[in-house]
């Protein structure tokens, strides 16, 4: 997929350096100061969470920061808007399970 050249509230995608990070355990590769999500998208993952309720797919709504779809767990943390969240070398983003920590992640 193609990377996002610039973020409606973020601006530009800064031209640093390639950072690696993992997603479920895989390491992926994305631009160190681009938000999370977009060096998801990039990698072809879509889903960020699924919901409490009803266990269903949520990614990328907004991408602005107001919704919660593209929530994830980073760093053992839940619930970071991976969508204005910039991506840091070794980064661990999981997908997240419902609202919060319910689950042992």
């Amino acid at each position: 997929m193609d990377r996002i050249l610039t973020h409606p509230i973020l601006g530009d995608t800064p031209e640093g350096r390639l950072v690696n990070f993992t997603y479920d355990g895989q390491t992926l590769q994305g631009i160190e100061g681009e938000p999370i999500a977009a060096a998801l998208r990039v990698a072809g993952v879509m889903t960020h969470r699924y919901t409490k309720k009803r266990h269903e797919p949520r990614g990328v709504f907004c991408a602005i920061g107001r919704c919660t779809d593209c929530v994830m767990v980073v760093n053992g943390k839940p619930n970071i808007r991976t969508c204005i969240t910039p991506l840091e070398e070794g980064m661990d983003v999981r997908t997240q399970y419902g609202a919060s920590a319910e689950k042992d992640y």
